[in-house]
C-alpha cells in the first residue's frame, strides 16, 4: 500500500528506489560488519594493517561517487549507472566469497582476490551511490510538500538495510569459524543482485516524473557509442583495475590518500574562491561549507571506529554470551541503524516543537560532536580499571551507539541540507564533493586512529601514551569534545556569514 501523507499517496517509484537502496545497504553494511574480522581471523593480518586497510577502503568508497556522478550526468544516465554499479559490487562480493574459500589452501591467490574484491566494491559504489538519491526528489513536482517525507521514507530504507545486513551476514558468516566468513560475502552479493533485479524490472514503469515520463534515462544528445554494452563493460573493468591498484598502493606501497584528499579540497577551494562571478555573500556562504566540512572530519573519524577498533572491542572484551546464545560480534553494527529508525522521528519532532528556539545548523552540528564525545566518555567509564582480558557488559557498547546515533542525527542530515542551501547553483555538485571528500578524509583517519588500539602494547599520539582501552576511548572524548566546544563558539559567527 502506498504511504499516505495528507490526501496524496507517494508515487510507487519511491518504493522501488527504497527497495533498491535497502538491498545495497544490506550488502555494504553486511560486508563491513565482518571485514576486519575476516582480515584478522582468516587472512591473519595484524590489527594495525587491518585498521589502515579498512580506512583506505572506506575513504575510497566516498571518493569514487565523484566520478560516477559525473559519468551518469553526462553519458549514461542514472538508471544505467545504478545497474552497472550494482552488478560490479555484486561481483566484488562474489570475488570475496572465493577469497574466503581459498585463504587456507592458496593464500597468495586469496590475497589477490581480497584486494580485487575490495576494488570492485569501491568502483561499483562510485556508480551506484550518487545516482539513486538524486532520483527521489525528481518523482515530485517542484515545491511538493511530500518531498521531505519522501526523503525520510527513503532514509528509513537505508537504515532497514543497514540493520538487517550485519544481522544476516553475521548469522551465516560470523560463527566463530573463519571458514564461514565466505557465506557473509555470498549473502551480501545475493542481496545486491536482488536490488539490481528490483530496479531493472520496475524502474521504467514506476520511477517516473509527475508527467509520467521515465526518470534517469540517457541524457539528451549523447552519442550511442558512449553507452554501448562493450564500451561500458571495458570502461567499468578498467575503472575497477584502477581502484584495485589505488587500494593496494595505499595499503602496501605508500599511504598517499591523505595527500590526494587534501589536494582535492585545495583545488576545489581555488576553483570556487577565484571565480569572479561570485559576490561576497556567496563566498561567505561557501566559506561556511568549508568550515563545517572541516569539523565533520572529527565526527566521522571517531564514528567510523564502528567497523574497526570497536569491532575488536566487541569481539574480545564484550561479554556476548547470553547462556543460550553467543551474540555474533557483527550484530553490534546493526545498532546504529536500529537507533536511527527509532530516534529519527523524535529528532524531527523536537526541531519542529522548538519553533523559533530551534538552534542554527552549526549549533546542531556542535551538539552532534558533543553527543559523540559523551558516547565515548560512557564507554571509557565502562572499561576504567578493568584488567586486560576481562569482558564487560554489552550495555556499554549499546549505550555508546545510542549516543553516537543521536549525534549523527544532529550532524549528518543537517550538514547535507546546509551544503545544499548554501552552495551557489553553478557550484552545487562541486561543493557537495567537498562534503564527501571530508567524509573520505575522516574515514581514512578512522583507520589510522584504529591502528592505535592498545592490543597489549603502548601506542602514542601527539606525544601522549595510550596504554589501555580507557586511554584509547578518552582520546576520542578529547578530540570530539574540543571540536564541539570550538564549533559552539564559532556558531554565531557562522550564522551571520550564512545570512
Amino acid at each position: 500500500m502506498p504511504e499516505k501523507v495528507g490526501s496524496a499517496a507517494h508515487p510507487k517509484g519511491l518504493y522501488v528506489l527504497f527497495a533498491t537502496e535497502m538491498w545495497e545497504r544490506f550488502n555494504y553494511y553486511g560486508m563491513r560488519a565482518v571485514l576486519v574480522l575476516f582480515m584478522t581471523k582468516a587472512l591473519m593480518f595484524d590489527k594495525v594493517f587491518a585498521s589502515n586497510l579498512y580506512g583506505s577502503y572506506t575513504g575510497l568508497i566516498y571518493l569514487t561517487p565523484l566520478l560516477g556522478g559525473y559519468v551518469a550526468d553526462r553519458y549514461w544516465g542514472n538508471k544505467r549507472s545504478i545497474l552497472a554499479g550494482g552488478i560490479i559490487m555484486a561481483i566484488g562480493e562474489f570475488i570475496l566469497f572465493f577469497c574466503g574459500m581459498l585463504y587456507k589452501s592458496n593464500p597468495d591467490i586469496a590475497a589477490l582476490l581480497f584486494f580485487s574484491g575490495l576494488g570492485f566494491m569501491i568502483a561499483g559504489n562510485g556508480f551506484f551511490k550518487p545516482n539513486i538519491s538524486s532520483l527521489v526528489g525528481q518523482l515530485y513536482p517542484a515545491g511538493d510538500k511530500r518531498t521531505d517525507a519522501a526523503y525520510t521514507i527513503f532514509y528509513m530504507g537505508i537504515n532497514v538495510g543497514g540493520a538487517i545486513g550485519p544481522f544476516v551476514c553475521g548469522l551465516v558468516g560470523d560463527t566463530g569459524n573463519p571458514d564461514d566468513f565466505k557465506w557473509a560475502f555470498l549473502a551480501g552479493g545475493i542481496g545486491m543482485l536482488l536490488g539490481v533485479i528490483t530496479l531493472q524490472l520496475l524502474h521504467n514503469k514506476y520511477v517516473v516524473d509527475p508527467q509520467g515520463k521515465t526518470l534517469g534515462l540517457t541524457p539528451a544528445n549523447v552519442s550511442p557509442k558512449f553507452y554501448k554494452p562493450i564500451t561500458m563493460i571495458v570502461g567499468l573493468l578498467l575503472f575497477s583495475l584502477v581502484t584495485i591498484g589505488l587500494i593496494y598502493a595505499d595499503a602496501k606501497i605508500f599511504s598517499y590518500l591523505f595527500y590526494l584528499l587534501i589536494a582535492c579540497i585545495l583545488l576545489i577551494a581555488y576553483i570556487v574562491f577565484s571565480d569572479k562571478s561570485l559576490n561576497s555573500i556567496e563566498k561567505k556562504r561557501v566559506a561556511v561549507i568549508f568550515v563545517v566540512s572541516f569539523f565533520v572530519i572529527f565526527f566521522w573519524s571517531a564514528f567510523e571506529q564502528a567497523g574497526a577498533s570497536l569491532t575488536f572491542f566487541a569481539e574480545e572484551q564484550t561479554q556476548r554470551d547470553l547462556g543460550f546464545f553467543l551474540v555474533p560480534t557483527s550484530f553490534f553494527q546493526s545498532l546504529n541503524s536500529i537507533f536511527v529508525v527509532t530516534l529519527a522521528p523524535l529528532f524531527a519532532w523536537l526541531w519542529i516543537k522548538m519553533g523559533k528556539r530551534e538552534p542554527a545548523s552549526p549549533t546542531k552540528m556542535a551538539l552532534g560532536l558533543f553527543l559523540l564525545a559523551l558516547g565515548y566518555l560512557w564507554i571509557a567509564f565502562g572499561v576504567k580499571d578493568v584488567q586486560p582480558g576481562v569482558k564487560v557488559s554489552m550495555i556499554w557498547l549499546t549505550g555508546m551507539y545510542a549516543m553516537h546515533t543521536s549525534g549523527e542525527l544532529c550532524l549528518s542530515p543537517i550538514g547535507l541540507s546546509l551544503v545544499n542551501k548554501l552552495a551557489p547553483v553553478k557550484f552545487a555538485s562541486l561543493l557537495m564533493a567537498v562534503w564527501f571528500t571530508a567524509n573520505a578524509f575522516a574515514s581514512k583517519l578512522a583507520g589510522v586512529l584504529s591502528a592505535l588500539y592498545p592490543d597489549g602494547k603502548t601506542t602514542y599520539i601527539a606525544g601522549f601514551a595510550i596504554t589501555n582501552l580507557y586511554d584509547f576511548f578518552m582520546m576520542f572524548v578529547v578530540m570530539a569534545g574540543v571540536a564541539s566546544v570550538i564549533l559552539f563558539v564559532l556558531a554565531s559567527r557562522l550564522k551571520k556569514m550564512m545570512e
